[in-house]
């Protein structure tokens, strides 16, 4: 193996700790300043209006192109979910309805149809 002083895989990580250490206490000091909190708080700030003016800016071009916005879209999900949960409580409703129906009529025997006295008209000329 290659003397510690000489090996360049050694003063290659040595030089790369001792970058990231100064490069470490460089951030810690910029972080805890009051003029990078100021700035970032700024930036955010920014960042969250142009966000907001982009969001109705695409909200009035869809409108013009008569296309729901994103939040339409979600409503008529939310909306839609609501109408499909209703209709899966009437469908089970119906079936339990149904199943007490024909547990009742299993007990009975079905009721008497009348009797069909009247007959179809007859063809002319096929008289009796």
């Amino acid at each position: 193996m290659a003397d510690k002083g000489n090996d360049p895989w050694a003063m290659w990580q040595t030089m790369l700790g001792e970058m990231e250490r100064s490069f470490n206490a460089f951030a810690g000091k910029a972080i805890s300043s009051p003029e990078f909190s100021k700035a970032m708080n700024q930036a955010g700030g920014a960042s969250a209006g142009a966000q907001k003016q982009m969001s109705e800016m695409m909200e009035k071009y869809l409108g013009g192109l008569n296309m729901p916005s994103r939040d339409q879209m979600v409503d008529m999900a939310v909306r839609l979910q609501s109408i499909e949960a209703q209709l899966a409580e009437i469908k089970s409703l119906l079936m339990q309805s149904g199943a007490a129906d024909g547990a009742q009529s299993a007990g009975q025997p079905p009721s008497p149809r009348p009797p069909r006295t009247r007959r179809p008209p007859q063809p002319p000329g096929e008289q009796k």
